[in-house]
């Protein structure tokens, strides 16, 4: 499988499957069109993103391609990135305090025995938070933990402690759908089987 994205934790989310992705980030113009809602950014931007791997291919690499793009978003419809600075930080999890937020994950599967046809989806978690005190906002920022995460928080790390509630699936949140992607992966059937096997087999280590 080939993984167009650097990001860390989607290339651990699959190894602890067994997968050993080849990673190869695609860059692409991210900027959102007018109106267009955070799910339909990150289907676009997914589906981009593996357009440009397939291209950039040679015909003896051909492999299964997975290209995903996350969004944090409030209930205004805006998204929060990642925070320019600590105060940036601080300003965004006083935002999500005793709030709801929602995290939006494009997947793009494109198969390598059908690459014209490409399996794109978006998959969206409701995440609630605590509310915070002004001491926890300024001692999870210390932390430094939120200095490279989109809604200045990891909810694999210490960042679990804000949250109060989930709806939907947590490794979404995390940045990968596994369990869909994955069940997207058995329905194509033809042409998977590796990574079906490689899945097996590190369920068996």
């Amino acid at each position: 499988m080939i993984l167009a994205s650097g990001s860390p934790r989607r290339r651990e989310l699959l190894e602890e499957l067994g997968i050993r992705p080849d990673i190869r980030p695609s860059s692409i113009d991210e900027t959102p069109l007018p109106d267009e809602t955070p799910p339909e950014l990150v289907k676009r931007l997914s589906l981009e993103k593996a357009m440009v791997c397939l291209k950039s291919l040679g015909e003896d690499e051909r492999d299964t391609i997975l290209a995903a793009d996350t969004i944090v978003w409030g209930e205004d419809g805006l998204p929060l990135g990642k925070p320019a600075s600590e105060e940036d930080a601080r300003t965004m999890l006083r935002r999500l305090s005793g709030r709801t937020h929602h995290v939006s994950t494009g997947v793009c599967l494109i198969f390598a025995d059908d690459p014209g046809e490409p399996t794109s989806f978006v998959e969206t978690t409701d995440v609630e938070f605590f509310d915070l005190t002004e001491a926890m906002v300024e001692s999870y920022v210390s932390s430094g933990e939120p200095r490279d995460k989109a809604g200045s928080y990891g909810i694999q790390g210490l960042g679990r402690l804000l949250v109060k509630a989930i709806r939907g699936d947590y490794y979404n949140v995390v940045g990968l759908p596994v369990a869909r992607v994955i069940r997207e992966v058995q329905h194509h059937g033809n042409g998977n089987e590796k990574i079906m096997a490689s899945i097996l087999e590190g369920t068996r280590e």
